[in-house]
């Protein structure tokens, strides 16, 4: 039962701007995908179909080492993307291993997928144009910072003033 006297934390979010914005122009992307009907398809599944048309198929550790992402989070996209038909595995280089290939129904809308991520890039640099202080110089600012403290650190500094972690 709910302690009404228990303040609820997550009222407050320096996070969920950012997080909203993100998905709703995620959300934007994904409708030009229905709108070309090109369904089935997310945002999160695109840098990884176009790698590897670009490069061909990869073990799962291979595309994740390219996408800077790790094995279980790449593996878990990978089953999500060949439940919806835009991938799937195939034999590897010996008896032990497979490869994530492209399905011919991803290999038929790749080159409409390239031509968004084109777009997007270019849509952001000009919202970059726009705005005093671009994202790209955020992240790098913040990225910076957390090189002087890792965020980990900064949590657990926090945490130990905080009576209720204990």
């Amino acid at each position: 039962m709910a302690d009404p006297n228990t303040p609820d934390p997550t009222l407050e979010s320096l996070w969920r701007p950012l997080r909203v914005l993100q998905a709703s122009m995620d959300a934007d992307i994904a409708r030009l995908y229905s709108e070309r009907r090109i369904d089935g398809l997310k945002p999160s599944f695109v840098m990884e179909l176009l790698r590897l048309n670009a490069l061909g198929p990869m073990t799962i550790t291979e595309l994740a080492e390219s996408v800077g992402r790790t094995h279980s989070a790449l593996s878990q996209k990978v089953a999500a993307m060949r439940e919806a038909g835009w991938v799937e595995t195939v034999p590897g280089d010996d008896a032990r291993s497979k490869k994530v290939t492209l399905t011919d129904h991803a290999r038929g809308v790749v080159g409409r997928l390239a031509a968004e991520w084109r777009a997007t890039e270019a849509a952001v640099a000009e919202i970059e144009a726009e705005i005093p202080y671009p994202l790209t110089r955020v992240v790098a600012d913040i990225e910076q910072a957390l090189t002087r403290k890792s965020f980990h650190d900064r949590i657990a500094e926090k945490l130990a003033h905080d009576p209720a972690w204990e």
